[in-house]
């Protein structure tokens, strides 16, 4: 059976990390595809392999319906787009980059929807947000009491992956999970 798995965590947790091990890990007998997201943020930024788009693109590409699901988080668009169901009716699975904020919407869109949450210490996520150099201090301190204050996402088939030791362990755990699903596809 195709499932949607919808990876989520606050930013810095290690989600794009996540999504390259799974996506290079030779997942041998699963019929998995990689979801790219659309987002007002230059490719340059780093992070995600996404595509980058204006603002102006952006509204062009939702007013036209070319996205299944699309959110605003810190100032930016992001928006995942229309072949995910058609890999989906195709018997695929899918890997996705969600956002919490948006679970409850994309669950009530897709049945198959498997949400996992990438969960990482305040400790941890802070020099992970430091590393990357996107934020100011302010900024860092600013996500971290925003991500302390939010409520942890429920829903009856969430997968919980700890991502405060090796990449290797939590991609692994990743792999599993997706791995049930069916043989990757490139």
């Amino acid at each position: 059976m195709a499932e949607l798995f919808y990876l989520m965590g606050a930013s810095g947790s290690g989600k794009d990390s996540l999504l390259r091990y799974a996506r290079h890990h030779p997942l041998a007998d699963a019929e998995v595809m990689f979801a790219h997201r659309y987002i007002t943020r230059p490719v340059e930024a780093g992070g995600e392999n996404h595509i980058a788009l204006t603002e102006r693109e952006f509204a062009k590409y939702r007013n036209k319906g070319c996205f299944v699901m699309h959110w605003q988080c810190h100032g930016l668009h992001y928006g995942i787009g229309f072949e995910v169901e058609h890999w989906l009716s195709k018997g695929l699975s899918v890997v996705m980059n969600g956002s919490r904020g948006y679970l409850d919407e994309a669950a009530r869109r897709y049945r198959e929807l498997h949400p996992i949450l990438v969960r990482v210490s305040p400790d941890v996520l802070a020099e992970r947000l430091r590393q990357r150099g996107r934020e100011s201090d302010t900024q860092i301190a600013e996500r971290l009491q925003r991500t302390q204050c939010l409520r942890l996402p429920a829903h009856p088939r969430m997968t919980i992956i700890d991502n405060d030791t090796s990449l290797k362990d939590a991609g692994d755990q990743l792999v599993r999970l997706i791995t049930n699903a069916g043989r990757v596809v490139a």
